[in-house]
């Protein structure tokens, strides 16, 4: 006689968190960078704020009201994972930043967003499910193929440097070539589910097409760093959603692909890189260079706690006319000093870590997989702009999106233990008079048949 239950069984999956953990996250995003008018950085930094502004922050001030009025402000039931807390102190400190920071009013609103980012992302990973992120990952898909649509039957005006580089509304192609890598790395994601087809939404002819719009207008928008990101993240991607079966991919289709493109696309390629700028554009990244110097030499000034939330963006305009780091670390570095930079690594590293760890499972290989190469793609584009440690964002918010989908796998658990059975206390027990062999404890599979 046996009984079941040696092992715990996974847990059942939990049900739909509810239309906001989609909506919300993706509504954050949108009143970011979706703009219907172009702004100079003079007026982005110390002008007064405008409908479209005050559209943003309403946006933002509804989701933090709208989960405050549905859970209400409580502490945690459970113990706060590592991961959730790095996000945290990173957060607060560059929130907390804004109270030194030279253009008070741009920092303070900005931490009040990257808080109320942060709020959301919390409540998505102690609440939503895996299928919620999964609805969130489609329908950023489907804004992002609408978008290029817009693009494409409406052009907007472009300034004088963005002429002949593919956008939508008043989006700056640099930010609309990281939507486009994201939502590449998504349909790709999906696309190479084979084994796990229940997880797709469409169809994989559907993902295909949409892959073949999302690359020609990730090359039309003529956004280098982006299309690195994008390369490296796809990299990632292959190497670990398919555990080993994946790495092999990547080296025989990778080393074919590089070859083929060298041959046939070298003319191409070349003009992509060099987009019509001089050499000493090209050696300087586009005045990044020179950038970069000054920024090191404002964080020699204040290299402890930094200038503030929101120093970077008019710090250099007087002097070189750019606006923001134009590089993530280097951003922190100047706004956060090296508290804050340190909390910026630490949640990278922690997040880096915990999807390595998730990709070990079979079961959650496939997101953890994707999450990861998302997150490369965000890194190697991090070395060209400065939206990873800046608030209000696509690539911000994204962040704090696979924070929250790495929290939910984690709650949803591994690969499913096998089913064991053990023999029942009352038969390990010796009976009065017994002699002969000691029975053990010992757990077979269920359907073996029982030793006599």
């Amino acid at each position: 006689m046996t009984v079941k239950g040696i092992f715990p069984r996974r847990r059942p999956p939990a049900p739909s968190a509810g239309w906001w953990a989609f909506a919300l996250p993706l509504a954050l995003m949108l009143a970011s960078d979706y703009k219907l008018r172009s702004r100079d950085v003079d007026n982005a930094v110390g002008g007064s704020a405008d409908l479209t502004v005050l559209v943003e922050i309403a946006v933002y001030g509804a989701a933090a009201m709208y989960l405050v009025w549905k859970f209400g402000l409580r502490a945690p039931r459970r113990r706060t994972t590592g991961l959730l807390l790095a996000a945290w102190l990173f957060c607060g400190y560059v929130a907390f930043s804004a109270l030194w920071s030279p253009f008070k009013s741009l920092g303070l609103v900005r931490g009040v967003q990257l808080l109320i980012t942060m709020l959301v992302a919390h409540t998505v990973a102690t609440r939503a499910t895996p299928g919620d992120l999964r609805k969130l990952a489609h329908v950023f898909i489907g804004i992002v193929l609408v978008s290029v649509g817009i693009g494409v039957a409406h052009p907007f005006p472009r300034t004088l440097h963005t002429e002949s580089r593919f956008n939508w509304l008043y989006v700056h192609p640099v930010i609309a070539g990281v939507y486009l890598a994201v939502a590449i790395l998504l349909v790709i994601g999906y696309l190479i589910r084979w084994n796990r087809p229940q997880d797709r939404l469409w169809h994989p002819v559907v993902y295909a097409a949409v892959l073949a719009v999302l690359t020609g207008a990730l090359v039309a928008t003529g956004t280098r760093g982006a299309a690195l990101g994008c390369a490296a993240g796809i990299v990632v991607l292959l190497a670990t959603a398919r555990g080993p079966k994946g790495r092999i991919d990547v080296i025989v289709m990778g080393a074919a692909v590089s070859v083929l493109a060298v041959l046939a696309f070298s003319d191409k390629i070349l003009a992509f890189v060099a987009r019509g700028e001089s050499s000493e554009q090209l050696a300087t990244l586009n005045s990044r260079t020179e950038l970069w110097s000054l920024a090191m030499d404002a964080f020699r000034e204040e290299p402890i706690f930094g200038r503030g939330l929101g120093a970077s963006r008019g710090l250099f305009l007087d002097s070189i006319g750019l606006g923001g780091g134009h590089n993530a670390f280097i951003n922190a570095l100047v706004d956060n000093g090296a508290v804050g930079t340190i909390a910026f690594a630490a949640l990278l590293l922690t997040l880096g870590f915990v999807l390595l760890t998730l990709c070990r499972h079979r079961t959650l290989r496939a997101d953890a997989g994707m999450l990861l190469g998302i997150f490369g793609c965000f890194l190697a584009d991090s070395m060209t702009t400065e939206g990873l440690a800046a608030p209000a964002n696509v690539s911000s918010v994204w962040l704090f999106i696979i924070v929250a989908w790495a929290e939910t796998l984690r709650r949803q658990g591994g690969d499913p233990l096998p089913v064991v059975e053990q023999a029942p206390a009352q038969a390990l027990a010796e009976p009065a008079g017994y002699s002969g062999t000691t029975v053990t404890a010992s757990a077979h599979v269920e359907g073996a048949p029982e030793q006599a």
